[in-house]
């Protein structure tokens, strides 16, 4: 059955990725995948668009298929922080603003042209009647999204920055090489020379 699943999933257009990531957590069937189609809305973003602005409220939660998407706070001397990129196959939200409907602190934008899926609250609530599975997709999904929050807070506190920029980089290779130094000294929380530095010493080692 999963077999047909995947043969189904590769006669379809923009839909299958998030179908495959979808049967990563549960057994769906076909007329599930379907249903689920229903409630996603495609939505294209052009290089330097904001999806979301600190103080809106965040009405969407998206599922990227192509693209790169920067989460950000700005802090009181005007400089950006990175919370997180959102590539392909990465979900992009402000779960506290999208669950509560209150104000969001994050800014998004497309650092890339980008295509994404999203969905409402709302339509999101009637996805969860219709498609009872994809409550516990969503739990799952959650789980694993603290775990990695997790891990990250602990490298936070543990690694240098050295190691932090090396993990990084060997965890995400295609992402890194598409963003500037500045995009990831604010992720990593150092500054652009350093990253300069770190780089012509990886280099310079053949690394």
């Amino acid at each position: 059955m999963l077999y047909l699943k995947f043969d189904y999933l590769r006669s379809m257009s923009g839909r299958d990725l998030l179908h495959k990531h979808f049967l990563k957590y549960e057994n769906l069937t076909l007329n599930e995948l379907k249903k689920i189609d229903e409630w996603y809305q495609d939505k294209s973003v052009k290089k330097g668009e904001f999806l979301l602005r600190a103080g809106e409220i965040c009405r969407f939660e998206g599922f990227v298929l192509s693209g790169c998407f920067k989460v950000f706070t700005i802090n009181d001397k005007g400089e950006e922080k990175i919370l997180y990129f959102a590539i392909s196959d990465w979900w992009l939200m402000d779960t506290d603003s999208f669950t509560n409907q209150i104000p969001s602190e994050l800014t998004m934008q497309a650092i890339q042209d980008s295509t994404l899926l999203t969905i409402t609250t709302a339509k999101k609530e009637e996805l969860y009647k219709e498609v009872p599975k994809m409550e516990r997709v969503f739990r799952l999904m959650s789980q694993k999204a603290v775990a990695a929050w997790q891990r990250r807070l602990i490298r936070n506190h543990t690694m240098s920055a050295e190691e932090r920029y090396s993990h990084f980089i060997e965890s995400y290779p295609e992402m890194a090489a598409n963003l500037t130094n500045k995009h990831i000294a604010s992720y990593l929380g150092i500054t652009q020379e350093f990253v300069s530095v770190i780089r012509k010493r990886r280099q310079e080692k053949g690394s």
